[in-house]
């Protein structure tokens, strides 16, 4: 046994935490401790639980915290380690920094693109297993994602992909507007600059104007129908393709006859075109030189010999290079490498040789210079978008003919195509055009063959994509109101008779207004990137969560797929969010957060299957396999409840206020588990016991107890208790504490059975090593709606048992009920005791606990036993005497009666505190005859010959001693406590234990009794015999 103890200590680690408190010696000093005139309700125990005067004298080891040295150096090494991680990643944030701040051209554009196609490829694999795993019907990616991790991610991840798609439709219009006004139609231009510099703004207005009108027809044609939507589309498509085929088609032209697109330029300086007709500083008319009109945007006199100039035009020379000088110009190495631009900065071409002087501010406005700052983060969140239909299919699911087949194959097929042409379209740019003119995007289109094709397609490619975000955005957020998840959008679930949101493409075409209204495409494309990268991410975390689940349910078609793509890229998906812009990203995630956390507070209670469940079980499953690696630390003990019920004949909660007390001491925190008993047989019994459990469950959520309700029908009502005791809670998350009622009215009645299980499950607890709580008079305890401003909550520590005393009131006290009350802790002294020293010894105990309370000692003489204890005993002695006399006699009745008894009319709803002890109840014939022999008459003559006899013995009867001693410890200790706790918010007492002699049981109820005279609240505590409180940190 030894080793066993030495081997159980080195496996719990530093054994001071665990028993910091008691210690294994001086054996012989506790048995001088074990009987005390004053304490004999308690000295069955003294060897487990010992007097707090003999605990505080061994308080002295408490301060040899040398477990806190080690703990201190390996602080210091961790320290140490931390020190040297700031210097790596201040290393590799600078060689991050030095990375992008070197950027490439076409390499880095090409890089660019293939980043963004490289994650919207994992998410369309992702996204395909999930559409193949079963059907897919209205909503898309809001399905998927809703369906996969549940309806608060989903419907959080939804609305904001919605408000993307809603956003890019008004991108889409506002590029084709843009296009429309520049190529195609400038003279449509409603609002025109007064001068160069106001000529931003003029486009700004007139983009909003036509943009509305734009976005009107499409609404219309999309409120038509979706037949209608695809009929364009075909056209949309072709007009693509044929666009797409010009570029290539300029591009083998351009080997052999490129074509004409001078630039000019001003030393090194790209100079604007619009504003000058003749490249040169001087014109022939004639014979005559004269000054061109770039000479006078650039000096205040029209004579060619005037040096009233611009210094930068005077010192250097103008020169006419090629724009465009096709695909074997060999233009490509120049183009490789570049640099990024502030906003301001003039263009420059690093070839050219000028004389390095500063110009005036006045000719600012003739060069051409960047009108944004580019950066890495900048060019993703402008390029993102048009990485970002690959949901245009999923959206319209609901109207596919078979949306598992037709989302996979079409969607990783756009992505394919839509790729090669990027990256293809990325080599030919940078081999065929000056990178001057790759500066303006809407020159490149020179490069084409011909010309006004890939003008006239990109006008109908962006009009095209509005009109499916159009069509998408809507369906989309008519599948989310149907879902009913967020009350205040049920509205947009309705629409035509064949379906078609009409509400839905009302509220979408108002976002969409608002983007266009916005009208900077700058502005608007770094929002889409954050929707759009959200919803992304969620896919691939849909993808991976059901895969590394490996539920049943997962069996998707789509067989090309892993755990560690959907990760690669909704890691992407992250970084990708924070690069392009990190405010945006913040701001995205709080929006999709408040979203998560109102529909969470609605209580969406759908039970979809979803994989956020699984991983709860799994997460779960992981948690309690850890818990049963051993026992926890006294550092991370609290009390985790197991609160036994008493219900009525309704099936209603007899006494509401223990859940009550149970959500003060636990506020919300560990494990509790309410559980009562119903008496019968469980083939039998099945649905009360289901309609128990939802009673239990009401009183539960209005009490606002967070927890388990488990109700068990056994035979008789100790047995379903002892079940409850031995197999509630699973694996680790089991129960420490046992929380019971008083059982009141014992002494008023006959029956034996009520107090007889009470002491049962006392022992019970005690033999499973199990805390208890006994809350006396818990009708008085107050409710969660009240409030104390002042007074105490008394702790009487009279025998140590493991700190629980001293620990329920400091977790009492952080329920806004009790947080107002102050703590006292009175300790009882014997004679021979040092109250002084005891006084010290605790109050220095409690400041190493972390305690604030004040301390009292009491001290008990040893005064002779009163008159008034030695009749109190003999009372209860002669009671429980008279009641055994009464219970034979009883017996003998009830053999001799005749009854008839129906055993299926009576609901047998067995009380907690009671129960049939050996008596059951047998179903009698009809008619029970009985045959009296001459035996059985002489036997019940002398029977009632011998009741006066009975009678005069229990007048005679003279009290046992050791039931004089302890009856007069408890009138003892209830003078004291009812003297110095009468006025006390909360009683908290020593729960003595029940004697191991079982004939004194019904005379403890009487000792516990008159224990707890007089006190309004009193919680008698038992500890489970460890310790649970400890002075190390």
């Amino acid at each position: 046994k030894e080793r066993e103890k030495e081997k159980k200590q080195k496996s719990h680690g530093n054994h001071k935490e665990d028993s910091p408190f008691l210690s294994s010696s001086d054996s012989a000093s506790k048995r001088n401790d074990y009987y005390d005139k004053n304490l004999a309700l308690f000295e069955e125990e003294l060897d487990i639980r010992p007097k707090v005067s003999s605990l505080l004298s061994r308080l002295v080891s408490y301060t040899n915290v040398t477990q806190g040295a080690k703990e201190h150096e390996e602080a210091e090494s961790a320290d140490a380690s931390r020190r040297q991680m700031p210097k790596v990643i201040k290393l590799l944030g600078v060689g991050l920094e030095a990375a992008l701040q070197r950027p490439f051209f076409s390499l880095f554009a090409f890089l660019l693109k293939q980043c963004c196609c490289c994650k919207t490829m994992l998410t369309a694999i992702s996204m395909s297993a999930i559409a193949t795993n079963g059907v897919v019907p209205a909503g898309g990616a809001y399905f998927m994602i809703s369906r996969s991790l549940g309806p608060e991610f989903g419907g959080a991840v939804g609305l904001c992909f919605y408000l993307g798609t809603t956003f890019a439709a008004a991108m889409y219009i506002l590029g084709a507007i843009e296009i429309f006004l520049k190529y195609l139609i400038p003279q449509a231009a409603i609002f025109h600059p007064a001068d160069i510099h106001a000529g931003s703004g003029a486009m700004l207005n007139n983009m909003r104007v036509y943009g509305t009108i734009c976005l009107s027809l499409m609404a219309v044609v999309v409120f038509v129908g979706v037949k209608y939507v695809n009929k364009f589309a075909s056209l949309f498509l072709a007009c693509v393709i044929i666009s797409i085929v010009s570029i290539y088609a300029g591009a083998i032209k351009s080997i052999f006859h490129p074509p004409e697109f001078p630039i000019c330029m001003l030393g090194n300086r790209t100079l604007v075109r619009d504003l000058f007709d003749v490249c040169g500083k001087t014109v022939v008319v004639g014979n005559d030189t004269v000054p061109s009109q770039l000479w006078k945007n650039f000096c205040s006199s029209e004579n060619s010999s005037s040096t009233h100039c611009d210094e930068y035009f005077l010192q250097n020379n103008v020169t006419e290079i090629q724009g465009i000088p096709g695909l074997a110009s060999g233009i490509i190495n120049e183009n490789m490498w570049g640099d990024y631009m502030e906003k301001g900065q003039i263009l420059e071409k690093a070839s050219l040789s000028s004389v390095d002087v500063h110009g005036s501010m006045e000719t600012f406005g003739f060069y051409v210079s960047a009108d944004i700052a580019t950066s890495f983060t900048l060019l993703v969140g402008i390029f993102f978008p048009s990485a970002t239909g690959i949901m245009a299919g999923s959206n319209r699911s609901g109207d596919l003919r078979d949306a598992q087949k037709s989302i996979p194959i079409g969607t990783i097929l756009a992505i394919t195509t839509t790729s090669l042409v990027y990256f293809s379209s990325v080599v030919l740019f940078g081999a065929c055009i000056e990178g001057a003119v790759l500066r303006d995007n809407f020159y490149l289109w020179f490069v084409m063959y011909p010309p006004w094709v890939i003008v006239i397609g990109s006008f109908f490619s962006t009009v095209g994509a509005g009109l499916q975000s159009l069509t998408g955005a809507p369906r989309l957020l008519q599948a989310i109101a149907k879902d009913n998840i967020i009350p205040f959008l049920r509205v947009f679930g309705h629409g035509k008779a064949n379906g078609e949101p009409t509400w839905a493409l009302l509220l979408t075409g108002l976002i969409a207004e608002l983007g266009i209204l916005i009208a900077s495409l700058d502005m608007v494309a770094p929002i889409l990137s954050m929707f759009f990268l959200m919803c992304y991410l969620f896919v691939n975390l849909a993808c991976a969560v059901q895969t590394l689940l490996r539920t049943p349910n997962w069996r998707p078609r789509f067989r090309y797929y892993h755990w560690a793509l959907s990760f690669l890229g909704m890691s992407m998906c992250l970084a990708l969010m924070f690069i392009s812009s990190w405010y945006y990203a913040i701001v995205a995630m709080g929006i999709a957060g408040m979203i998560y956390k109102y529909i969470e507070y609605q209580g969406a209670e759908k039970e979809w299957g979803d994989g956020i469940r699984g991983l709860s079980l799994s997460a779960a499953r992981y948690a309690l396999l850890r818990l049963e690696a051993g026992p926890p630390h006294t550092k991370n003990w609290r009390p985790q409840l197991l609160v036994l019920l008493k219900l009525d004949e309704d099936l209603h909660v007899k006494y509401p206020r223990m859940l009550t007390f149970a959500s003060q001491l636990k506020a919300g925190k560990g494990l509790t588990i309410v559980g009562s008993v119903i008496q019968g047989s469980f083939l039998e019994c099945y649905g009360e016991t289901q309609a128990s459990e939802q009673a239990i469950k009401n009183m539960m959520e209005i009490e606002r107890v967070k927890g388990f309700c488990q109700v068990v029908v056994a035979s008789k009502v100790r047995e379903g208790i002892a079940h409850l005791i031995q197999s509630c809670g699973l694996g680790g998350m089991k129960h420490n504490t046992v929380v019971m009622g008083w059982p009141y009215g014992w002494r008023q009645s006959e029956d034996p059975r009520a107090w007889k299980t009470f002491i049962n499950t006392v022992r019970c607890t005690t033999a499973a090593h199990l805390a208890l709580m006994v809350p006396k008079n818990v009708s008085f305890y107050p409710s969660n709606h009240e409030r104390f401003t002042d007074g105490y909550i008394d702790v009487w520590w009279i025998v140590h048992d493991g700190g629980m005393l001293m620990l329920l009131p400091f977790l009492l006290k952080q329920h806004k009920v009790w947080r107002k009350c102050k703590m006292r802790i009175f300790t009882v002294a014997q004679m021979d005791d040092n109250s002084i020293q005891m006084k010290k010894d605790l109050a220095t105990f409690l400041y190493q606990l972390r305690l604030e309370a004040e301390v009292e000692v009491v001290e008990m003489h040893n005064s002779d036993i009163s008159a008034y204890t030695y009749e109190r005993t003999l009372m209860m002695e002669q009671r429980s005497q008279m009641l055994k006399q009464m219970r034979l006699s009883s017996a003998e009745r009830d053999r001799e009666a005749q009854l008839v008894k129906d055993r299926h009319s009576l609901i047998r709803m067995g009380s907690l505190y009671s129960d049939e002890e050996e008596e059951t109840i047998q179903v009698l014939p009809e008619k029970n005859q009985m045959t009296w022999t001459s035996e059985k008459i002489e036997a019940e003559r002398r029977n009632r010959s011998n009741a006066p006899e009975n009678f005069r013995e229990l007048i005679s009867i003279k009290p046992d001693q050791s039931n004089v001693r302890r009856m007069h410890t408890a009138v003892k200790l209830n003078e004291v406590i009812v003297n110095r706790s009468h006025d006390a918010r909360l009683v908290l007492l020593n729960m003595p234990g029940p004697p191991r002699n079982p004939e004194g049981d019904e005379n403890y109820m009487e000792f516990l009794e008159v224990l707890t005279e007089g006190l309004e609240r009193v919680l008698l505590v038992r500890g489970g015999g460890r310790e649970v409180i400890t002075i190390y940190s």
